[in-house]
């Protein structure tokens, strides 16, 4: 019932910015929780930042201070600034979707985009 479309990937030399967007289509208004997630070859899928409906955010250790998680207030797009990017940020990146928890407590992650890649440089 949701569809979640992601953009703004791309090739970047360490220091360097991105803002990924993640677009929310379908017939859902609102939803409870929605990440970030990413993942590179031969390594586990980490979740990068969430987002709930009052705007509270959590963020990956690792990406805190650099990161920002944010939607616009009709909740249809929520957007991942990326800052002073490293090597070790560079994989796919997934926005994910759930309409069930309590919020971000205990978030259901049915909904997934297509990813965009994020490739940095030195």
């Amino acid at each position: 019932q949701a569809q979640l479309t992601e953009s703004g990937g791309g090739s970047v030399q360490t220091g360097g910015s991105l803002r990924l967007s993640c677009k929310v289509s379908g017939t859902i208004w609102t939803w409870s929780c929605m990440a970030w997630f990413r993942q590179a070859p031969g390594k586990e899928r980490e979740e990068v930042a969430t987002l709930d409906g009052h705007s509270r955010a959590t963020y990956l250790d690792s990406v805190q201070e650099r990161f920002i998680i944010s939607r616009e207030r009709t909740f249809n797009i929520v957007y991942l600034e990326m800052n002073n990017l490293q090597l070790e940020d560079s994989a796919m990146y997934y926005c994910a979707l759930s309409q069930d928890g309590d919020y971000c407590t205990n978030p259901t992650f049915a909904s997934w985009g297509q990813g965009t890649q994020v490739t940095v440089s030195s």
